[in-house]
């Protein structure tokens, strides 16, 4: 299994960002991507999950708002739409792979679920 994030970069606070997760390596879609970030120093945070079988997913609730999950047609990309953001959405971006989530839907918080993180792309929120 490998994922490869990319999308990240610059931009002023108030400005998007749409960050891309492709995956290989994995056949079927009984499995969540979940989406996390980490600053330097700190524990990675989750940000959202989803599932790629049915679709549904879930946020950290004070991202839900500004920050949107979605899957390509193929199954192979999920994104993470970023509106509005912060200088204090500054972080490398990583997404992981759950293999086996839970018939109630995948868990965007629980981060020890996730495994095969990508190598990660900086987000940078800054004037």
């Amino acid at each position: 299994v490998q994922l490869v994030e990319s999308g990240g970069g610059l931009v002023r606070p108030g400005g998007s960002l749409t960050l891309s997760c492709t995956i290989s390596g994995v056949t079927g879609d009984d499995y969540a991507i979940g989406w996390f970030r980490q600053v330097p120093g700190e524990a990675p945070e989750g940000v959202s999950c989803v599932g790629v079988g049915d679709g549904h997913a879930y946020y950290i609730l004070s991202l839900k708002d500004r920050f949107s999950t979605s899957i390509a047609n193929t199954k192979k990309t999920v994104f993470l739409r970023m509106n509005n953001l912060r200088p204090e959405d500054t972080a490398v971006y990583h997404c992981g792979i759950d293999k086996g989530p839970p018939v109630t839907g995948c868990s965007p918080r629980a981060v020890e679920w996730y495994t095969n993180w990508g190598q990660g792309t900086q987000v940078t929120v800054s004037s």
